[in-house]
């Protein structure tokens, strides 16, 4: 099921699971992983993109390995807000990723997230390869990290 808000992808969350933050790119998935208590994103590994439907299995592959209950997209909207055809690509992919699974989907708002992780890796002194080795799935971990301060104080409050 796919989740507009963060307070529904967090109700739907099973306890005692990790979710997967991703950064879909035209040409890798960058996946982050949190910890069963959903309180510290890990960037983990970045996918190259091939059809959808290996995309889909090696993500799922992953869920099932890793006992995820969720997976989390970083949706990339404009720096006004708005959502051009990047945002409507990753919409595109959590339909066609839901119709493979049950488990919960849902979107976070990832602007800067890629500025943030290429930052993080300069002032780490990272070579310009490494750099670009490790930038997806730097920048899902950004993304997750968000969502998951986010989901603590939605808890908090609750």
């Amino acid at each position: 099921m796919i989740f507009e808000e963060i307070a529904g992808f967090a109700a739907a969350l099973a306890p005692g699971r990790a979710i997967a933050g991703l950064d879909l790119g035209t040409k890798t998935i960058g996946v982050a992983l949190s910890d069963r208590l959903l309180t510290i994103a890990t960037p983990h590994i970045t996918l190259k993109r091939k059809k959808f439907s290996e995309d889909a299995a090696a993500l799922l592959a992953l869920a099932q390995g890793r006992d995820l209950t969720g997976f989390l997209l970083g949706l990339p909207r404009n720096m006004d807000g708005t959502e051009g055809p990047r945002c409507q690509s990753t919409r595109a992919f959590a339909r066609n990723l839901a119709q493979r699974t049950d488990l919960a989907l849902g979107f976070w708002d990832e602007r800067l997230s890629t500025v943030a992780a290429e930052r993080a890796l300069l002032e780490a002194d990272t070579t310009r390869k490494r750099r670009a080795e490790v930038i997806d799935h730097v920048a899902a971990g950004y993304i997750l990290q968000g969502a998951l301060d986010r989901i603590r104080h939605l808890r908090a409050s609750e």
